[in-house]
């Protein structure tokens, strides 16, 4: 912007200076020129006084420049060389001296042309008012002025337009439009204002929606549980054994802790994508890790882990991505049918490191792939919670590999469903 504006100025300037000087020259055909027809004139005129001066003196010189006087509304003189007038006597050396020999800023209000004789004994005077007088031609410059005033105009209105655009849209979005931009593709400081402002809106009105949305699945899924633990209050309080009843409502606790900790978490990945704690991981020991602690579960509802990879170094957080590869693994876990195995591989593919987790379950209908990565969203309305969790495992892988610039898709294996985690390398 800075460069655009100087270089307008600069070009503004030379502008002016050309049409000033384009104008002087127009103007200038309407000055006596050397050789033109009044300077003819003018020699004619001369010789005519020196001819009357010699043939009949001061006298004949006298009414002969009169004449021209009257004729021509202009003073004409005739003086010997030393500057004295032939025909009153008066000293005009001083006259003489101020003849106008070349062009002269400001221009005088009264020309005194000024012709000498071959031999140097005569010199003639013309007074005359300004041809070209400034206030005559002060009109004819003025399409200089109109002209620098309309591109003055078109640099404010380049200026002013993008800007009162873009405060256009700050309005409109402090008023809680969150869907507004500027939409300015300028490649200046403006451009890249307007660029940070809609990349600035685009972060808040993503912010707002996952804290919408969040509230609103908050709400609707925290009535469940706690509806459930108010009933098994209830009945601890009326049930002959209230030790069952008891165990009970601690499962429900539990279940509102894991609920609490992952909606915590989601909205923590959510907000600050870029907060992450980067470190090394070797990929391969870590899902070995991760394989061996969900070994537990996995036996309980008999269902064999098997992992396959080996040494792949690579820079991430450590606690997001073992949430990540964890809730996928316990995903495929729970929809796997028993007696059936879940795969766990990792390996390079196009440039890419690549984590998927198949199970043999029944899959998922296909135009729901994508959704079954929106938190709390479920392939069947009533399933049991304690199969289930509480729908927000698969959400927050999504948001920690997104977190890490890479990919999450999910397909059908027929059988089952495979979920692959794709990671820049």
């Amino acid at each position: 912007m800075f460069r655009r504006i100087l270089l307008w100025f600069a070009g503004m300037w030379i502008f002016v200076s050309a049409a000033f000087f384009a104008t002087d020259k127009v103007l200038e055909q309407g000055r006596p020129q050397k050789g033109g027809f009044l300077d003819q004139v003018s020699n004619l005129e001369f010789d005519e006084a020196v001819r009357y001066y010699e043939s009949g003196g001061k006298q004949a010189a006298g009414s002969y420049l009169e004449r021209l006087d009257d004729r021509f509304h202009a003073r004409h003189r005739l003086l010997d060389s030393s500057g004295k007038d032939l025909v009153t006597g008066k000293d005009m050396s001083q006259l003489a001296a101020e003849a106008l020999n070349g062009p002269r800023f400001p221009p005088p209000k009264v020309f005194v042309f000024k012709k000498v004789s071959p031999d140097g004994r005569y010199q003639f005077l013309l007074q005359a008012p300004a041809p070209m007088n400034p206030a005559r031609n002060l009109p004819v410059y003025l399409w200089i002025v109109a002209a620098v005033a309309g591109l003055c105009y078109i640099l404010a209105w380049t200026l002013a337009k993008p800007v009162r655009t873009l405060h256009d849209a700050v309005v409109r979005f402090g008023k809680g439009d969150l869907s507004s931009r500027s939409g300015l593709q300028r490649r200046d400081e403006i451009g890249e204002l307007s660029s940070a402002f809609d990349q600035m809106a685009d972060r808040i009105q993503m912010l707002m929606t996952a804290e919408r949305r969040l509230l609103q699945d908050v709400s609707h899924e925290l009535r469940s549980p706690l509806a459930r633990l108010k009933f098994a209050l209830e009945l601890a309080r009326s049930s002959p054994d209230p030790k069952a009843s008891l165990e009970r409502v601690g499962k429900e606790v539990s279940r509102l802790s894991i609920l609490i900790g992952e909606l915590l978490h989601i909205t923590r990945t959510e907000g600050d994508p870029d907060s992450r704690n980067l470190s090394t991981i070797d990929l391969g020991a870590f899902l070995q890790e991760i394989v061996e602690e969900s070994r537990i579960e996995a036996d309980a509802r008999a269902v064999r882990l098997a992992f396959s990879g080996g040494k792949t170094l690579w820079s991430g957080d450590r606690e997001l991505l073992h949430r990540a590869f964890e809730n996928v693994v316990r995903n495929a876990i729970h929809h796997a049918p028993k007696d059936t195995e879940v795969d766990v591989g990792l390996q390079s593919v196009d440039g890419q490191i690549v984590v998927s987790v198949r199970d043999r379950g029944e899959g998922v209908p296909e135009d729901q792939l994508q959704d079954i990565f929106r938190p709390f969203y479920r392939v069947e309305e009533d399933r049991n919670r304690a199969s289930g969790g509480v729908g927000l495992g698969l959400a927050i892988a999504e948001r920690a590999i997104r977190a890490h610039h890479g990919d999450i898709l999910a397909q059908n294996a027929n059988p089952g469903l495979r979920v692959e985690m794709r990671l820049p390398k």
